[in-house]
């Protein structure tokens, strides 16, 4: 499926520019997908029209990382490189927005989709809401920078080396999730903390993003960089290809099964 099939812009009366992500059956995104969702972060915070960013999903979940059946369908590294790319330009788009991003969280939120929730402004979530980062059960990393803002350092560590998640509860309580709502009012509890942030004087809104990303202390996109060298160097140990091979065949006793759909085993997880 192409990119600009994937994801869609609404712009709403207010200043409020509503960005969803639809790609049964669990979100997981092809190069494609990566590359055309940080194009349309970049366009509505380039819109000078726009004052705030609400970034959600249709169907089961968030957000379940890259499509692995297309990295094991493509010969060479050229996809891997590919979803590497896309995804710290997707990550980096929704840091580097002008304008506020706020990100409505529902079901699983896995891999790539703890990279896009750790670099937003702020974070809503449904009561159903997991975070987690099964990278090491893919033979990869990445994604930790993104998820040591969300948990506090040792908790990420294990979440890390335990491919274990957290509910939007524990997040609530790190204070990394703003709100925790029934997952039919998701959407609703995004638009009224993008609303008032949207009514606020434009101009201060966005220099006041640029100032919150200056004084960070942690330069994320280096970061995460840093982390893609380790699943770049896994997979020329061949690591990264039997971990993914064995995902994709539905080998028994692997770690989150919600991103298996029973329909389509490929479509799950991230580099």
């Amino acid at each position: 499926m192409s990119g600009d099939r994937i994801v869609a812009t609404t712009r709403h009366p207010g200043g409020i520019a509503e960005i969803v992500v639809d790609n049964p059956p669990v979100n997981a995104l092809p190069v494609a997908g990566w590359f055309a969702l940080a194009g349309e972060l970049r366009a509505a915070g380039a819109d000078p029209g726009v004052r705030a960013v609400v970034l959600r999903a249709e169907g089961r979940g968030f957000n379940a990382g890259v499509d692995i059946k297309e990295l094991q369908a493509t010969p060479g590294f050229g996809a891997l490189v590919g979803a590497n790319r896309g995804c710290a330009e997707a990550f980096a788009a929704v840091y580097e927005c002008a304008v506020p991003v706020i990100v409505a969280v529902h079901g699983y939120c896995l891999g790539g989709g703890i990279g896009l929730v750790g670099n937003a402004d702020v974070v809503i979530a449904a009561d159903d809401a997991t975070f987690g980062l099964p990278e090491v059960d893919r033979g990869a990393l990445g994604a930790a920078t993104h998820l040591a803002r969300l948990v506090p350092g040792l908790k990420a560590r294990a979440m890390v080396l335990t491919a274990a998640t957290a509910t939007a509860d524990e997040l609530h309580r790190f204070g990394s999730v703003l709100r925790v709502v029934p997952r039919a009012g998701l959407r609703a509890a995004a638009f009224e903390v993008a609303g008032a942030i949207a009514a606020k004087p434009p101009a201060v809104i966005r220099a006041a993003k640029e100032c919150l990303n200056g004084i960070d202390p942690v330069d994320v996109r280096r970061s995460y960089r840093f982390e893609q060298g380790y699943t770049f160097e896994l997979n020329l140990m061949g690591a990264g290809d039997e971990a993914r091979d064995a995902f994709v065949a539905g080998v028994p006793g692997e770690a989150h099964p919600v991103q298996r759909d029973r329909a389509d085993p490929g479509s799950a997880g991230r580099p």
